[in-house]
């Protein structure tokens, strides 16, 4: 089966510590929590701490997760990035914001990136660019 336009992704990502994540994340884009795992005291090895983000009626959530007893470090590169098209100004007040709960605004590695968004570092070194362009599934031929 192919993979079509219904269906839903899943962006999976280790995470060193899920509660500043979930800051930026949540409280400084504005994501929604859309499922939380805790294990259990004396849980079997490998069972991990988990969080989901997303929008509820959105086909794409971030998955973050965290092992206590072996931990996976993030090895994020440049070319790491999760690009949002908002169509139009990326909002000051919402770059303050993702800076403000553990984001870092950084230049991107991308000339064209760099010229159409702002790019912000999340708490484990993965980049979010805020695109002022708009994704049209249409490319120029």
């Amino acid at each position: 089966m192919i993979a079509d336009g219904t269906a839903h992704i899943r962006i999976a990502r280790p995470s060193r510590d899920l509660a500043a994540a979930e800051r930026f994340w949540a409280d400084g884009l504005g994501l929604t929590v859309l499922y939380r795992h805790e294990p259990a005291p004396g849980a079997p090895p490998g069972e991990h701490a988990l969080l989901m983000l997303g929008q509820p009626d959105a086909a794409w959530h971030l998955e973050l997760v965290h092992d206590a007893r072996s931990p996976v470090e993030p090895r994020p590169t440049v070319e790491d990035l999760l690009v949002i098209y908002l169509g139009g100004e990326v909002p000051g007040d919402l770059v303050l914001r993702l800076e403000n709960h553990g984001g870092r605004r950084v230049l991107s590695h991308n000339p064209y990136l760099e010229e159409w968004g702002v790019t912000i570092e999340d708490p484990d070194g993965y980049r979010l660019v805020l695109s002022t362009r708009t994704w049209s599934n249409r490319q120029p031929r």
